[in-house]
């Protein structure tokens, strides 16, 4: 007799964190009512958490939405997840984080899929988090395909925690929402170095605030030149005439630095030391770059000084100052 294996397609999962009281509730309780969620097939949520918003019986039912309570993190695990698919077959499933557990630590089953991480914060209550729990707060976001802040009534600079977060996660979209809906977060005047110079120069704080804005905002660079002290990098895969100069930055602790630059054409890179110090003047245009899978700033250099390691090697996103 010949039989066929059929492969169960993987579950797809949707994955929403934050503190308690952020919101978490009620984006999950408006997305699960919107005709373009209401699809065949039932709908696993876990809930790690109750905060003061709860999902009614009738949002359940009107939704065909099963819940189920895990409290304690340790029983979290992909076992427990399968036993729960095995119980109700879901089609999709939604997992309502607790935020006060480290995201670090979460695992799911293999055969699922996760399709989206939303993290929700508290804009009112950002500053509190990122002074004292800045570590669960970075593994909330390392990973996040999107970032709500909510409550951003009166809250006068929406920038800086745009740019706390893009420090953690350069890919992320981010949104803002007051009352009247969405907010507008614009970084054009609150840039620490000026473009309009002639090469714009920059110092350690300002190469940070030029790399998370020109992953953004390209345009705004695009026949520009700028000056800036970096560490050379000479990827393998790179060509012979391009190489990366940039900077460290540190995120939330020495574990989580990360290098910070972009390619960077120039004929005589061979002659250019893996991790050594220049100061470079670049022109910058925005290009379809292949390392970037798309499109983004590619620079080109005009002059290079070799130079000392320099006092600050690292970013601190914190200093304006350096």
């Amino acid at each position: 007799m010949f039989g066929r294996n059929i492969e169960k397609k993987m579950k797809p999962v949707y994955v929403i964190n934050g503190f308690l009281d952020s919101g978490k509730t009620d984006f999950f309780k408006y997305t699960i009512t919107q005709p373009y969620f209401k699809t065949k097939g039932l709908t696993l949520l876990i809930v790690c958490e109750e905060g003061e918003n709860e999902y009614s019986e009738n949002v359940l039912k009107q939704t065909n939405t099963v819940m189920e309570i895990i409290e304690d993190e340790e029983e979290l695990t992909p076992s427990a997840m399968m036993a729960l698919e095995a119980k109700y077959d879901p089609e999709r499933i939604l997992i309502e984080y607790n935020g006060m557990w480290n995201y670090k630590n979460f695992k799911l089953p293999k055969k699922w899929k996760l399709e989206q991480q939303i993290t929700v914060i508290d804009a009112s209550n950002f500053e509190l988090y990122f002074t004292n729990m800045k570590s669960l707060l970075s593994e909330q976001l390392r990973n996040s395909d999107l970032i709500l802040f909510n409550r951003c009534d009166g809250i006068e600079d929406l920038a800086t925690y745009k740019r706390n977060v893009k420090a953690i996660n350069q890919k992320a979209d981010i949104i803002f929402e007051d009352m009247n809906g969405e907010v507008d977060v614009t970084l054009d005047e609150d840039l620490p170095f000026d473009l309009n110079a002639d090469p714009i120069e920059l110092n350690n704080f300002g190469y940070g605030m030029f790399y998370l804005d020109a992953l953004e905002h390209v345009d705004r660079y695009d026949g520009k030149n700028v000056k800036f002290t970096a560490m050379v990098a000479k990827p393998f895969d790179m060509a012979d005439n391009a190489f990366i100069p940039g900077r460290m930055a540190m995120t939330c602790c020495a574990e989580d630095m990360q290098f910070l630059g972009f390619k960077c054409e120039y004929d005589d890179a061979p002659k250019l030391k893996e991790k050594e110090w220049i100061t470079v003047t670049c022109h910058v245009k925005k290009a379809l770059v292949p390392e970037y899978q798309g499109v983004g700033p590619l620079l080109s250099v005009i002059d290079i000084e070799h130079v000392s390691e320099p006092k600050s090697p690292v970013i601190d996103f914190s200093n304006p100052n350096e």
